[in-house]
């Protein structure tokens, strides 16, 4: 019989050995374990068909219907596994850890591979997901208005040798209008959970963690509700830059799209920027003067981050000014201001 193993072993096993998720190809793109390779038990429609019997007729007769489904097909569930597996050995789970995972890893088993199955299944792995964010971490929280740069100090605080943890990274987004510009698709908020998961499971938790100050939301996906609030109560480094500096960033890394792209991010916050402010932007995108549209930009996103940070704690929040342009030389500086105000 296949090994049945707690989540903590299955996490253990999981850098060792692959992992096949047997549920269908909708619950996989929904969420999964990160890295797992979808090995269906059912298509979407099979599993549909299946279910309905089960309902309306008897679970025996959808039993039997199971087996006329999957039956012609265990050749190939057993290629695909084969194909998966390292030394010879694999990790299974489905939704609760039933049928389908224990019906694939005997079949697996009896074909000469090594199986492990997670107990309790996908679920067990999505409630200590959402646990794990509950544990208090030594956070320090990097802030600052549109442009100050915090994404490259937090890169840079990571080459030093800094622990980082970057939502935004995770999300394919920059948290703003224009913050799905470059990125690929976005992750249901559900995968991006388990995927923010494995950063934060590889992280000391009493040591110093560096993440940005983000809303909520990034993009189309929500940041879990026990990280965002020990992210909202942890101290935060407000960080000033230069207006020049700041406008020299933004068209940098704007600068590399094109104006319908940069018109359509432009479009979608219309209603508070105001249509003349839209109309000039639009207008100076057109004509290539990307400065005279970052500085529009920034009259709003300006008074955004200050109307945030007004309904934040004062003594939590510590200003720094940056100097210069380097993100390296600002990354020391947040570090030094760090170890003298904060501690940890």
């Amino acid at each position: 019989m296949p090994f049945t193993v707690p989540i903590e072993k299955f996490l253990e096993l999981s850098t060792r050995h692959p992992v096949g998720d047997v549920r269908t190809p909708a619950e996989f793109r929904q969420g999964h374990f990160p890295g797992a390779v979808n090995i269906p038990l059912f298509s979407d429609d099979e599993r549909a068909l299946v279910g309905t019997i089960y309902k309306k007729k008897s679970p025996q007769k959808a039993f039997d219907e199971g087996l006329r489904i999957t039956g012609p097909k265990m050749v190939s569930y057993v290629e695909q596994a084969r194909s998966v597996a390292r030394e010879n050995t694999i990790l299974l789970y489905c939704w609760r850890g039933g049928m389908r995972s224990g019906s694939m890893g005997w079949l697996f088993e009896t074909a000469g591979m090594k199986v492990y199955l997670l107990e309790g299944g996908y679920k067990a792995f999505r409630r200590y997901v959402r646990e794990s964010f509950t544990r208090p971490a030594n956070l320090i929280v990097i802030g600052g208005m549109t442009g100050s740069g915090k994404t490259d100090i937090l890169h840079e605080l990571q080459n030093m040798g800094e622990q980082v943890l970057d939502p935004e990274g995770r999300a394919h987004h920059k948290g703003s209008a224009f913050g799905a510009l470059g990125q690929p698709e976005q992750p249901t908020t559900e995968q991006f959970e388990n995927d923010l998961f494995t950063d934060w499971q590889k992280l000391d938790l009493q040591k110093r963690i560096w993440t940005e100050d983000e809303s909520r939301s990034v993009g189309r996906v929500f940041i879990p509700e026990e990280l965002f609030r020990q992210m909202r109560t942890a101290p935060l480094i407000s960080v000033t830059l230069d207006m020049p500096y700041r406008l020299d960033r933004l068209v940098k890394d704007y600068g590399l799209f094109s104006p319908d792209e940069l018109n359509a991010s432009i479009l979608k916050i219309t209603k508070r920027l105001g249509g003349l402010n839209t109309k000039k932007c639009l207008e100076a995108v057109q004509k290539g003067d990307l400065r005279e549209a970052a500085t529009i930009l920034l009259g709003y996103y300006d008074k955004s981050y200050q109307h945030t940070m007004s309904a934040r704690k004062n003594e939590r929040i510590f200003p720094l000014h940056l100097k210069g342009s380097d993100p390296a030389v600002h990354a020391r500086q947040v570090l030094e201001f760090a170890r003298e105000h904060l501690a940890g």
